[in-house]
């Protein structure tokens, strides 16, 4: 895996939505605590490309436990997070697809602590899709710095 940003964010303003929780909705099928995007902010001409954000609260279900006194994103959740938003842009391209399960996680690394307050960006790039199947190199950023990625593989079910 790279160990450099996937793409440019200067030129992305994070603060715009291009699809909200309601829109997210359509296409993603947890909901609750278990939903770990809160919002795609921006998608390339060519919806290879991504970005999402999901605001970590002090109030989510992992905090009191996912060590005590000091709560950290767990990094399944941070896997997690990166597979809803590829997820939501594979369909973006074939909506038309019913449950899409998540195949492989590969290359995981964890390069910074993510807490309550944070607000966790998730760049998605597509390297491999076919209608039935998507490849995607995916990254967590935190204040400007590379904190999470991974190569994860999802399929239509």
């Amino acid at each position: 895996m790279a160990s450099t940003i996937l793409f440019d964010l200067s030129a992305i303003d994070l603060s715009q939505t291009i699809c909200d929780s309601r829109c997210l909705d359509e296409f993603l099928p947890q909901t609750g605590p278990m939903r770990q995007c809160d919002r795609i902010s921006w998608i390339s001409e060519d919806r290879r490309n991504c970005v999402g954000i999901k605001v970590v609260r002090p109030d989510e279900f992992w905090c009191e436990h996912h060590i005590k006194g000091r709560p950290l994103f767990p990094g399944v959740l941070m896997i997690e997070s990166c597979a809803q938003c590829a997820s939501w842009l594979f369909r973006a391209r074939f909506p038309a697809l019913g449950f899409l399960g998540f195949l492989r996680c590969e290359n995981a690394s964890f390069r910074g602590q993510v807490v309550p307050g944070d607000t966790f960006v998730i760049l998605v790039n597509e390297i491999e899709a076919t209608p039935r199947r998507f490849i995607s190199n995916v990254q967590g950023i935190v204040n400007g710095k590379l904190v999470f990625e991974a190569k994860i593989t999802g399929m239509a079910i």
